[in-house]
């Protein structure tokens, strides 16, 4: 057990030091108006810099990368089918893609997955 908080205590010191260090050696957090425009040949911007940017895209790919994750999980189990109980590696893959199948109805009810809206 002492060994334990020992361990624990050495971690923590560890983060708190890595923190601060990390905090004295970063950038310089004083900036003026000329460092923070954007550079147009020395001429003031004419319009904003940022673009933009679409939410329901970025809703779509995070949804893509969970499934594509989900997806990377069924692999394997083609792989174990032969050493492992019939029944139990059924019910295994049966629950994994009804999670996936009521995900993906859950997403397509909310509307999320229309691209047009």
């Amino acid at each position: 057990m002492f060994s334990l908080m020992s361990m624990s205590l050495i971690t923590m010191i560890i983060a708190v030091v890595v923190m601060i260090l990390a905090s004295l050696l970063s950038k310089k957090t004083l900036t003026d108006r000329e460092k923070c425009s954007p550079f147009e040949c020395g001429f003031d911007p004419m319009n904003s810099s940022r673009l933009p940017f679409s939410i329901r895209f970025f809703l779509i790919a995070i949804i893509f990368l969970i499934f594509d994750v989900e997806i990377a999980l069924i692999l394997p189990m083609i792989m174990i089918i032969k050493f492992s109980n019939m029944v139990m590696w059924t019910t295994t893959s049966l629950i994994f893609i009804l999670i996936l199948l009521i995900g993906l109805y859950h997403e397509w009810n909310q509307g999320a997955l229309n691209w047009s809206n």
